[in-house]
């Protein structure tokens, strides 16, 4: 081992002994360069300045007064901290000279260097404090404080309560964490030596103008997304409601931002303190609208509110926030063309809701498919909505014997429109849905009856037609063009087919877009809507035109001999199902024997009863549906409900008949196309009968009725027989 000599020993020691000494630096260096400045050397106390020494001799001295007893004694340190620190005495006191000075000195005027602030102050509400105004808010003039710190605390000297709300208000909150932000007293008040009451019109705060003021913030797109402030526009939208407008008019009861959000003590809405926080703004709409407040406080949402619930609707759900409209203005959420579908839809058709407090969940729906909701969802601004029938704020349970729905009440709600509904019956559910939900059992029955005969009717139709159309293609053979033709349909009959030609679209146009209101075609229809009913008038002027020509059409059936012979060869019989049979087979390819027909096949016979009795039922479920006052007074309400089924439902049969079946027969049927020209002219070409009604054919050939044979006189009497009513004479 090798032995430590007492050199070495001391060496060691002392390079242990300047780590130690470095180590402590380093450790003194790093401590000083984290302490702030101002830890490591304290300010030093101003001190006043040396042309004041003489001054300060008897000024300085504590307790000095004049000799009316007015302290004239200066704090020297105060004095050189004060804003006027940098300031000698001579600088203001101008006036002395000499020292002693006179007994009586002359006032100090400000003015005389802040004559602009001095000046606007005359004219401030602070103005009326006279010749002490400048000194009650900065103070003595020998210790006047940087504006920056004088509001609020030399506010809060006169203005103590305002000063305490801000304090506690979002707004003072955000000043307390140094929001750079945050408003003060001047950034709504405006400049300090320019205030003036709120009832001045010049005022920064006045009705008027407090918009604007609070707009230097909240219009601001940057301030709003660095505080995350999620309302867009409040100011912008407050000018244009009914609110900012009553306010620009001059109507100094209407509000402002302060009456809703409140003056100094501004809380956010999720405050319980806030005059807009949800539960208290039934009380903030009720400093104007007391009785409203009122009525709505008994009512089942403020009952709601009132009991806690989350959900309940107060003012601001129904009417909107800052932009505020009157009811008869389109915009307007309570509008009587919105107020269903855009308000009370926001709750009573929110499945969660309804799931939640047991709501039921048919009401919108059932409404929006009635005869008051489609015409309102067409621009109507007279029919009936929500409002209409159970209130607006004075809103019950129906079994609350106040409500409006009550089953007592019903006659006389409906009969605000309907004169004389439930006089005789119990007008029962109102709210039924035409295709769907609770229903009478009548209503249930026919809607089961529709579901069952519309889709077996039209698929009989598209089957039929389309292996019709293509067994033809596929036998397609030459026409035989011999330019003879046949009268088919007389002046009666032309006269009525127009009539049907006329009216038939026109209510098919004109029915469906009250049902479909918003499809692009209906649209041009219902632009007059909402100034008056001009699809109404349309639909009803055209049902008086198909219901004239059919009353025509009955009329020369029972006047006129020959035309009368019409509805014998329409007659159906038994051989018209073998018939139908036999087209099928022959078309399959089952038999190659093609069917022969007399006049009137099958197929113009079904469409010809389908389509009067169809005419019969479209018009008695129409009148009761257009007299309605007469239905509701007679007939229980079901029987309305009733109507409305079938009318929609026979609707629908009868169109897509049309475009199915009758246009078939006339068009697209290869053996007529391109069209069936007997509705202008009366005639047909005879090689139309070669194939399908060659026995009727030749039978009109012997008695001469195909054009340009010549007819002996002795064969009259068996054209008219074999005509069978065909109207060949005009």
């Amino acid at each position: 081992m090798l032995k430590r000599t007492p050199r070495s020993t001391d060496i060691v020691r002392l390079s242990n002994f300047v780590f130690v000494i470095l180590l402590f630096s380093l450790c003194l260096f790093s401590i000083s360069a984290l302490m702030p400045a101002t830890a490591l050397a304290q300010p030093k106390a101003p001190h006043p300045l040396k042309q004041d020494e003489s001054c300060l001799v008897c000024h300085g001295q504590a307790g000095m007064t004049s000799a009316s007893g007015k302290s004239i004694s200066i704090d020297p340190s105060r004095h050189a901290a004060s804003v006027h620190g940098d300031l000698a005495c001579n600088d203001c006191h101008s006036g002395i000279k000499d020292f002693p000075h006179p007994e009586k000195v002359a006032k100090v005027q400000c003015a005389t260097c802040h004559s602009d602030e001095v000046s606007h102050v005359s004219g401030s509400i602070h103005g009326a404090l006279g010749d002490v105004a400048c000194q009650s808010c900065h103070g003595d003039a020998h210790e006047v404080t940087a504006a920056a710190q004088t509001a609020p605390t030399k506010c809060a000297q006169c203005h103590a309560d305002e000063v305490k709300e801000f304090r506690t208000s979002i707004h003072g909150q955000a000043a307390a964490a140094g929001d750079p932000d945050a408003p003060n007293c001047v950034s709504c008040h405006g400049p300090v030596h320019q205030l003036q009451i709120s009832s001045d019109a010049t005022s920064s705060v006045a009705k008027k103008n407090l918009p604007d003021t609070c707009a230097a913030c909240h219009s601001n797109p940057q301030f709003l997304s660095r505080h995350n402030i999620p309302f867009a526009h409040p100011v912008e939208l407050y000018k244009q409601s009914v609110h900012g407008r009553a306010v620009v008019d001059g109507n100094g009861a209407a509000a402002s931002c302060s009456d809703c959000h409140g003056s100094h003590g501004i809380f956010p809405p999720k405050d319980s303190r806030s005059k807009t926080n949800h539960w208290n703004i039934p009380a903030t709409c009720g400093q104007c609208h007391s009785d409203i407040a009122k009525t709505y406080g008994e009512s089942v949402h403020g009952e709601a509110m009132k009991a806690g619930v989350s959900g309940a609707p107060v003012c601001s759900d129904c009417h909107g926030e800052h932009l505020i409209l009157g009811p008869k203005e389109q915009g307007s959420l309570v509008n009587a063309g919105r107020v269903s579908m855009a308000t009370c839809a926001h709750c009573h058709n929110d499945e969660r809701l309804a799931l939640r407090y047991n709501l039921p969940s048919d009401r919108v729906p059932s409404f929006a498919d009635s005869y008051h909701g489609l015409a309102m969802r067409a621009g109507s601004q007279s029919v009936a909505n929500c409002a209409s029938c159970h209130g607006v704020h004075n809103i019950f349970r129906s079994s609350d014997a106040r409500s409006t729905v009550n089953a007592a009440n019903l006659p006389k709600t409906c009969g605000t429109c309907h004169t004389g509904a439930g006089d005789h019956f119990v007008i029962g559910p109102v709210h039924v849905q035409t295709a769907r939900g609770p229903a009478h059992p009548v209503v249930t029955w026919i809607r089961w009856t529709y579901w069952v005969l519309i889709p077996l009717t039209l698929g009989f139709m598209v089957t039929h037609n389309l292996l019709d159309f293509l067994a033809k293609l596929i036998r397609r053979q030459p026409r035989h063009e011999s330019g003879g033709q046949v009268s088919r349909m007389n002046r009666n009959f032309r006269i009525a087919h127009a009539g049907v030609i006329l009216s038939f679209p026109t209510l098919v146009f004109t029915g469906f877009a009250l049902k479909y209101p918003e499809a692009w075609w209906a649209r041009p229809l219902l632009l007059w809507e909402g100034h008056f009913a001009f699809r109404g008038l349309v639909h009803r002027s055209a049902a008086i035109v198909l219901i004239a020509f059919t009353v025509y059409h009955v009329i020369h059936l029972s006047i006129n001999r020959r035309d009368r012979l019409f509805l014998k060869a329409m007659l159906p019989t038994p051989k018209d199902a073998t018939h139908l049979v036999q087209v099928f087979a022959y078309n399959l390819g089952l038999t190659k024997a093609e069917p022969h027909f007399a006049k009137f096949n099958y197929a113009e016979k079904v469409e010809y009863w389908a389509f009067m009795w169809g005419t019969l039922v479209m018009t008695l479920s129409g009148f009761l549906l257009w007299f309605n006052n007469f239905t509701l007074r007679y007939f229980p309400k079901w029987v309305t409900d009733v109507a409305t089924a079938i009318h929609y439902y026979e609707a629908l049969l009868a169109t897509f008949s049309i475009l199915l079946w009758h246009f078939y027969m006339v068009i697209f049927d290869p053996l007529v196309y391109p069209m069936d020209t007997a509705w202008i002219n009366g005639k047909v070409p005879a090689d139309h009968y070669r194939h399908s009604r060659p026995e009727y054919l030749r039978a009109l050939e012997r008695a001469h009725l195909v054009e340009g044979l010549t007819q002996p006189a002795e064969d009259e009497e068996k054209a008219v027989a074999v005509s069978v009513g065909d109207g060949t004479s005009d």
